[in-house]
């Protein structure tokens, strides 16, 4: 179905290729999962698909892209609406209308087609992606996995034959992500569609997909997932686990997962193995007391009250839509509270002790290069030069500092915001969705920076879908259903009794209680 020939991508004042000579071929009707570490060109590969790269990205482009054996390489992206369909990280930035349902419809006014099938395939799409709720809801209303869904939806409507989807889970919540998974394999296997999607949560998708494309360096590599997997340099879990215990052939489901470790499992339900204790706060640290939010008729928090002690890393969970972020701004001072008392150690709090990493990165970036936003954190925050810029390396490589901080890919924004945000040192840290963009090393180092946060005292609270990185990372789990505060406890006792929180791990030496592959191996050292 797809086919790229010798293709090359170099970006504008960038001595490496993005993309070097790549040869590529998917056939019709599979679904690829595009890996690759933050940053390795997996977001240009997939513009090269649909021809926005160099059209609306700049740079230059050589090379062959063929579309069921007709070449499209110099079609312009309008010339292909109705034959590829493409859904990029950042869902708002691709509205053109305001309400959901004109958003639906809008494609299939521009490809002309006929009023009466128009109202037919929203009710269908609507259907599929389960959002007849969100109908006539403004879409700047929506909570950002709400936007990803209605991204997708106002995509299907135009019946392409290919669908290219950029990070299409990262803003879902588990049970909504399985979902949209769910629905593209039924659309693969059921109307032969060819899926192309580039995930870093890939623990969502990889037993749904056909083959996986291995992006690093410049260079593309594509076949069966097993084959892959046993030598990307990332991984998810299940396969991470697989992989450090020689487990053959590599499990790529639970249940592959569960048949392998069943003896070992068997022996640690005799035997439990000795789990961590439970860390201590240091202080009273965050108390937001009877939070309510609303907008115009709709309340977001209902009389919330969330406490997150100082020293700790908090979770906030909860299905999208909840009201987790709008918590958040509420804590942080730019929301709209409507009632609420917000106190850090027993005192009001004051601008400056609260510090928020929202959702859209790049709504915080405004300078031309990175090395100026960099330089500007560490001014502000009175800290030696390059500060921000080593908490930036920790979290990805190979951030240019001439580079425009909106040319970046969206995980390299989230790291430079986090740099920008952590360099301050404030009181409390607020993070809403930090994990988005981001691969499982960027998570690693993300989690070991957040607990050096807490180790110096700080209150950190992450909203969040990430249940993998939540059980690396956090201590606590608050879970939010309907703007209120339904749960909280331990992380351990949340995720082992939770069927959407609950990690690969956990579901595969359930009923004992290991939650990541790190547990799993320091069990094992000590049996």
């Amino acid at each position: 179905m797809i086919t790229l020939d010798g293709v090359t991508v170099r970006y504008a004042d960038s001595p490496v290729a993005v993309l070097d000579d790549v040869t590529l071929h998917i056939p019709e009707g599979d679904l690829a999962l595009v890996a690759g570490q933050t940053g390795s060109g997996k977001s240009t590969l997939l513009g090269c698909l649909t021809n926005l790269v160099p059209r609306f990205t700049g740079g230059h482009r050589t090379g062959r892209v063929v579309l069921d054996g007709t070449d499209i390489t110099s079609a312009a992206p309008r010339e292909l609406a109705d034959l590829i369909g493409y859904v990029g990280q950042n869902p708002l930035a691709g509205f053109v209308t305001d309400t959901v349902e004109s958003e639906l419809a809008f494609g299939m006014e521009q490809l002309g087609v006929d009023p009466s099938r128009m109202r037919v395939r929203v009710e269908e799409v609507l259907d599929l992606l389960g959002i007849t709720d969100l109908r006539r809801r403004a879409l700047r209303t929506l909570s950002g996995g709400q936007q990803q869904r209605v991204a997708i939806a106002s995509v299907l409507t135009a019946r392409p034959r290919v669908l290219v989807l950029d990070e299409p889970t990262s803003a879902l919540d588990p049970v909504a992500a399985e979902d949209v998974v769910s629905l593209l394999s039924r659309l693969v296997h059921d109307l032969g569609l060819t899926v192309v999607m580039a995930e870093h949560r890939m623990e969502r998708v990889v037993e749904f997909c056909d083959r996986v494309i291995l992006v690093s360096r410049g260079s593309v590599r594509s076949g069966e997932p097993r084959e892959m997997l046993s030598v990307s340099p990332v991984a998810p879990p299940l396969v991470e686990l697989g992989r450090r215990s020689g487990w053959s052939p590599l499990p790529l489901t639970i249940r592959d997962g569960r048949r392998t470790a069943r003896a070992e499992r068997t022996a640690w339900r005799e035997h439990p193995p000795v789990l961590g204790t439970l860390a201590a706060a240091t202080g009273e640290g965050l108390v937001a007391d009877g939070v309510v939010v609303s907008y115009g008729s709709l309340v977001a928090v209902r009389g919330a009250t969330l406490t997150a002690g100082a020293g700790l890393v908090t979770a906030l969970v909860g299905r999208n839509g909840c009201g987790k972020s709008s918590l958040l701004w509420a804590v942080q001072g730019s929301g709209s509270r409507k009632a609420g008392r917000i106190t850090i150690d027993g005192m009001p709090a004051v601008p400056g002790d609260v510090a928020l990493v929202p959702q859209t990165a790049s709504d915080v970036l405004y300078l031309p290069t990175v090395a100026e936003e960099l330089a500007l954190a560490d001014a502000d925050a009175d800290r030696s030069a390059g500060s921000a810029g080593r908490i930036l390396d920790e979290l990805v490589d190979g951030v240019e500092r001439d580079q425009h901080p909106r040319d970046l890919s969206e995980g390299q924004k989230l790291a430079l915001v986090l740099a920008v945000q952590l360099v301050r040192e404030p009181r409390v840290v607020l993070l809403d969705e930090p994990t988005r963009g981001l691969d499982y090393a960027g998570k690693a180092a993300l989690t070991r920076i957040l607990r050096g946060q807490a180790d110096a005292g700080r209150t950190v609270v992450i909203a969040t879908h990430d249940a993998e990185f939540v059980a690396a990372t956090c201590d606590r789990v608050v879970v939010m259903a309907e703007g209120e505060i339904v749960d909280d406890g331990p992380a351990r006792d949340i995720i082992t009794s939770s069927a959407m929180l609950a990690t690969q791990c956990a579901r595969v030496y359930a009923p004992v209680e290991l939650l990541t592959v790190a547990e799993v191996l320091t069990a094992r050292a000590a049996s």
